[in-house]
């Protein structure tokens, strides 16, 4: 296939893998981006994407070094070419599932930590705001929460994508 032609099979390609990958929370940019350098045989320059996809050369940088943060493409070398070139990581399932599953501990845990840090100023200052009822059905929602928050934490610890 070689630098991809944006004919119309390899745009609805590009856009339906994108809808895809955009779940794994990218945005619209940087899964065409993804997607249209999946496509390509051929490692490419910044100049090459932004005039397929119809970007400008700073929207594909700004796109390609978020995807290259989340190991989804390389910069690669090649001799006697001076500019950069990039090529996607061939290894969806992996790279996609290892991306998301450490995304989603960092979230898990910055909310367990955001809630359990709440649980303890408000065991600090008991708020005359509530009855003594109405502060205990709170405080065991919230440490449901917190317990809540440590399985997600736990569950994709656990998880080994293939």
């Amino acid at each position: 296939m070689g630098k991809l032609q944006t004919n119309d099979i390899i745009v609805n390609i590009m856009i339906e893998f994108s809808k895809t990958i955009e779940l794994f929370g990218l945005t619209t940019v940087e899964a065409r981006l993804f997607a249209y350098l999946y496509l390509s045989e051929e490692d490419l320059t910044l100049d090459e994407m932004a005039d397929a996809l119809g970007k400008s050369k700073t929207s594909i940088s700004t796109n390609i070094r978020s995807l290259a943060e989340l190991n989804l493409v390389t910069r690669v070398w090649k001799k006697g070419v001076r500019k950069d070139l990039y090529q996607a990581n061939s290894q969806l399932f992996k790279t996609f599932m290892t991306s998301f599953q450490r995304k989603w501990i960092d979230i898990a845990r910055r909310q367990k930590i955001s809630l359990e840090e709440i649980n303890n100023h408000y065991k600090e200052k008991s708020s005359n705001e509530l009855t003594l009822e109405e502060q205990t059905i709170l405080t065991e929602r919230l440490n449901e929460i917190i317990i809540f928050h440590a399985q997600i934490e736990t569950l994709f610890k656990n998880m080994k994508p293939n």
